[in-house]
């Protein structure tokens, strides 16, 4: 295997980097709404998410960010039983999509969403998985502005993790034989 200038180090000075990014562009407190947040993203959210209970929306973002996590985790199985060949490098992603389904469910393990693949070789199922990583912390970050405190920084947390593996994913595709 040619190396490709990613050094373990690297990678996770980035992710904390990312993670760091994502945490702090999320920040304030729950109670900042002195000022006029009229017309701004966040005070649409709160105008949104003030509607209903707080328990009640944080479960239905909770839902949300569950129904993504579970899907992605189908794209994961789908890909090491079609590619047995990848497993050395994505069961350990898979394992951490693993532990995001239930930090995101403590309470119970949903079922898994269909995974639909075009993917016809490793290299293929590879880049679909970093398609899906992307398209998941894209999901988490969208949830970011109605979340509260403690959802709020987990969504942060499984968002950076999706958006480095997506990386990894991307480096992984290159050296993938097709």
């Amino acid at each position: 295997m040619r190396r490709t200038g990613t050094t373990r180090r690297g990678a996770l000075a980035a992710t904390g980097a990312l993670a760091a990014g994502v945490v702090l562009s999320g920040c304030g407190s729950d109670d900042d709404t002195g000022g006029s947040t009229k017309g701004s993203a966040h005070g649409g959210a709160r105008t949104a998410a003030d509607g209903a209970s707080p328990v009640h929306a944080e479960k239905a973002l909770r839902t949300g960010a569950t129904r993504t996590t579970a899907t992605l985790l189908a794209g994961y199985e789908h890909a090491l039983r079609a590619h047995p060949t990848t497993a050395t490098a994505l069961t350990p992603l898979r394992d951490a999509v693993r532990a995001h389904l239930k930090a995101l469910s403590p309470e119970k393990t949903p079922a898994l969403g269909m995974a639909r693949s075009r993917a016809t070789g490793p290299a293929a199922a590879v880049k679909e998985l970093a398609a899906a990583e992307r398209s998941a912390a894209d999901a988490y970050t969208a949830l970011l502005l109605e979340a509260p405190g403690e959802l709020a920084r987990l969504l942060a947390s499984v968002a950076a993790a999706c958006a480095a593996h997506a990386y990894l994913l991307t480096e992984l595709a290159k050296e993938t034989p097709a």
